[in-house]
């Protein structure tokens, strides 16, 4: 495959101050990814950096994640394939030819995707894209600096993956409202997904397509937008990540398909795949997961209808879905819905094959009982194919090491694997 190979890393450090004043001064936002919002009363608490940081950003603090796995950079097995098939695959089964010669490493970095502060270069995740062959960045934080200072850093990222066999997805959360981004010249401000929902379905789709085109330019190339979490009419004050951010497209099933539906079709009509998020639904929770520890919904079970809400976007083309990570009684009592093979099969029930993604895994107080080698790898042997660590990138490598010498352990995991590499890499075919 041809490489663009754009600005390179030392340009990109020289653009920190522009970006990190383009963020100065503004009021704290939700962090994006999952669900924004203040610690919630009662919460209970339940890495590795990789390389030299860049002289213009602060190194990050260790990972204080114990971890079962060795932390530090696993020995390439250039000879571990996954062996091509002798027939074309069975419709919704992953192509393995997609993934077939690479080496187990290569296979593990597409399934990861680290996150990459939009306030200036930050060379660990340089490191972490080059090194352990990451398939995909996360655009985390907030900007005003606008779209050249994030195109430049995005190509700094690029130019980082270059060797790679595959592109770099380059995602961010471009919902609007209290959880956008990008901003600053070159980005529309959109309103959030309530207001978007008072438009009509063909005006928002052709305003999606506007801001899709607006990322396109700045090199982003997957949303992971819009939400399609159905809170039920009357309960947004009470709903924490959702309803209380305005981040629902209204308060029924068919407002909410009819309008991220829309939205969805007009990012990707501008080339940005997307992601609907955050199944089976967090409309129904009053705490959220990235400040709160056992967040859990006793009433959604597989046929509601904010299931049939996500079956909607599915049939509507998105190329990726996001998993919650609350625990869902009437699926699966025992495991966050991203851990537990029952909730994750929901998804393939509803016959969707592309990639399935988790939400951050990173810092989410949800999961951080955990190690965060052990989140990754639980994602994974539950149906998983991507893991987003988005807020804390510097546990990335913990991920990744725990990841491969799971592979090596167990053969079973390692056809995991290999069908998760090949969703992602197929999910790439048209970038």
């Amino acid at each position: 495959m041809t490489r663009h190979r754009p600005l390179g890393l030392v340009a990109a450090a020289v653009l920190a101050t522009a970006l990190v004043t383009g963020c100065a001064g503004q009021p704290a936002e939700p962090d994006p990814t999952a669900a924004p919002g203040p610690a919630q009363s009662g919460a209970q608490s339940t890495g590795r950096p990789s390389g030299s940081p860049s002289p213009s950003v602060a190194s990050p603090s260790p990972s204080a994640d114990p971890s079962p796995t060795n932390p530090g950079r696993p020995s390439p097995t250039p000879t571990e394939t996954a062996a091509p098939p002798n027939e074309a695959p069975a419709p919704g089964e992953p192509d393995l030819s997609l993934v077939a010669g690479w080496s187990l490493e290569e296979k593990v970095g597409q399934l990861v995707m680290v996150g990459l502060p939009v306030k200036g270069p930050f060379q660990p995740t340089f490191d972490m894209v080059r090194d352990d062959h990451i398939g995909g960045v996360f655009l985390h934080g907030r900007t005003q600096a606008g779209r050249q200072p994030v195109k430049n850093l995005v190509d700094a990222a690029v130019d980082a993956a270059a060797q790679e066999r595959e592109p770099l997805f380059v995602a961010t959360d471009q919902e609007g409202g209290q959880v956008q981004v990008l901003r600053g010249q070159g980005f529309s401000d959109i309103p959030s997904a309530v207001d978007q929902a008072r438009l009509d379905p063909a005006e928002l789709r052709a305003r999606a397509t506007t801001w899709g085109q607006e990322l396109a330019a700045a090199g982003v190339n997957l949303n992971l937008s819009p939400v399609m979490d159905l809170v039920p009419a009357g309960s947004a004050a009470a709903n924490a990540p959702i309803g209380a951010f305005g981040r629902s497209y209204g308060f029924t099933p068919d407002s909410v398909t009819a309008h991220a539906n829309a939205f969805a079709a007009g990012q990707r009509a501008a080339g940005v795949q997307t992601s609907i998020k955050h199944f089976p639904g967090l409309g129904r929770v009053t705490a959220n997961t990235d400040t709160t520890a056992g967040v859990t919904d006793t009433e959604t079970g597989p046929d509601a209808p904010s299931v049939g809400v996500f079956r909607s976007g599915i049939e509507a083309g998105t190329g990726l879905v996001m998993m919650s990570s609350a625990v869902y009684t009437r699926i699966d009592p025992d495991a966050p819905a991203v851990f537990s093979p029952t909730a994750v099969g929901l998804v393939r029930e509803l016959g969707f094959d592309g990639v399935i993604i988790s939400d951050d895994l990173s810092a989410a107080v949800q999961v951080t009982g955990i190690p965060a080698g052990q989140r990754a790898v639980r994602a994974v042997d539950a149906g998983v194919d991507l893991v987003l660590a988005s807020a804390k990138p510097a546990v990335a490598g913990d991920m990744v090491a725990a990841l491969v010498a799971a592979a090596r352990d167990d053969d079973a995991f390692a056809a995991k694997v290999d069908a998760a590499a090949a969703r992602v890499v197929a999910a790439k075919a048209g970038l």
